[in-house]
């Protein structure tokens, strides 16, 4: 692990006002070395650093509070930002990043990065490794554990967290090192987690005692390619986004996990198009607002390309989704957050923001845009 000094990185923050106290604190990550060129993702030239965005949503549309220099990757779902949630830290995992030999091209990344939310300004204090692609990072609820999943090497990193620290406590090991984890979400009790296996088309369930980590070999079919999750409040459902053959044309589907039960299982498949990129949970459970890619990535030209992606939101109720509204949003849009029940942001790659809709239960109207420094590619949020 290595410490950084605050001092160093306060010149590299852009005006830095408190958190005020009623704030609602969301977190953009943002990629710097990323851009669409004919449906490829590739590096700029010249590329700028990837970011971390502090933005204050208590306000519509939200206030940026500060930016930081944070490593981070598009790769991977955008759920690569944690809070603690007690809201003393963010961890950022950082997938790929500029080859050092050759700066017209990415390799793989292990890096986490700490930031100390407790200080004015925010600051990054530490860095540390997870395992190969670090991707999807999840806080337990308690705030004692961190759990990080690595693409690259089939493994779950495990890390427990004390005043704000964190120290590397071992890691979960599927023994397929090409299954791909993508994202690792806890359930409300911090008793289990689930890990979507994007390669090998499985979501693994992990048994949670204390800062002890185990595999249970229980796996759940989920799809065709799982990548996003995210659990109800109550802790009853999981929902998981497939990104099934990619944007090939053909529509990809959200399964309804239901875990209740002792061995939980898929109970429900929707059909929501193609490519959900990322699924969240509103804060009172009865919404799933979920990011269509729709083929935005895609070659343009290409039979499977469109000039819009969706912000699809459905009702959550009987182990199903029932579709409520959708609203055409950007480009190569990736995560989606919910800082209130009626408040629902989208970040869009290629138009370098956040779109923010105001949802009533019935319909999503636009109110606004945040502007972002680099590419937004991961998103998460603390209510207060």
């Amino acid at each position: 692990m290595t410490r950084l000094p605050s001092v160093i990185l306060v010149a590299a923050l852009v005006s830095a006002p408190a958190l005020p106290a009623e704030a609602q604190l969301v977190i953009s990550a943002n990629d710097g070395k990323a851009v669409l060129v004919d449906g490829v993702n590739t590096v700029p030239s010249p590329s700028v650093p990837d970011t971390v965005t502090l933005l204050d949503a208590s306000v519509t549309p939200p206030r940026v509070i500060a930016e930081l220099p944070v490593p981070n990757s598009v790769i991977g779902p955008p759920q690569n930002v944690a809070i603690a949630p007690d809201g003393s830290i963010a961890v950022i995992a950082s997938s790929t990043k500029l080859d050092p030999a050759d700066r017209t091209r990415t390799v793989n990344d292990h890096t986490l990065t700490v930031i100390d939310l407790r200080r004015t300004p925010a600051a990054v204090t530490a860095t540390l490794q997870a395992g190969d692609m670090a991707s999807g990072t999840s806080f337990s609820p308690d705030g004692r554990l961190l759990l990080v999943a690595n693409r690259g090497d089939g493994t779950v990193s495990v890390f427990t967290v004390a005043n704000g620290v964190l120290t590397p406590a071992g890691r979960v090991d599927f023994g397929a090192p090409g299954s791909g984890p993508s994202h690792v979400a806890f359930t409300p009790d911090g008793r289990r987690a689930l890990v979507t296996r994007n390669n090998d088309h499985l979501v693994s369930v992990l048994a949670i005692e204390g800062t002890t980590v185990r595999d249970t070999k229980h796996d759940i079919v989920a799809g065709l390619k799982p990548y996003a999750i995210d659990i109800t409040p109550d802790g009853r459902l999981a929902l998981v986004g497939s990104t099934g053959s990619g944007s090939t044309g053909s529509v990809d589907t959200v399964a309804v996990i239901d875990l209740t039960i002792d061995s939980p299982r898929t109970v429900d498949y929707v059909t929501v198009g193609m490519v959900p990129e990322a699924v969240s949970i509103s804060p009172d459970g009865r919404y799933a607002a979920i990011t269509v890619m729709n083929g935005t990535n895609a070659v343009p030209g290409s039979p499977s390309h469109h000039d819009f992606g969706r912000l699809r939101v459905y009702a959550i109720a009987d182990r199903t989704l029932t579709p409520v509204t959708e609203a055409r949003i950007g480009n190569w849009c990736q995560g989606v957050t919910w800082p209130s029940t009626t408040a629902v942001l989208a970040q869009c790659m290629t138009e370098r923001e956040i779109q923010v809709f105001r949802f009533d239960g019935r319909a999503l109207t636009p109110a606004g845009t945040v502007p972002i420094n680099g590419a937004p590619a991961g998103i998460a949020v603390r209510r207060r």
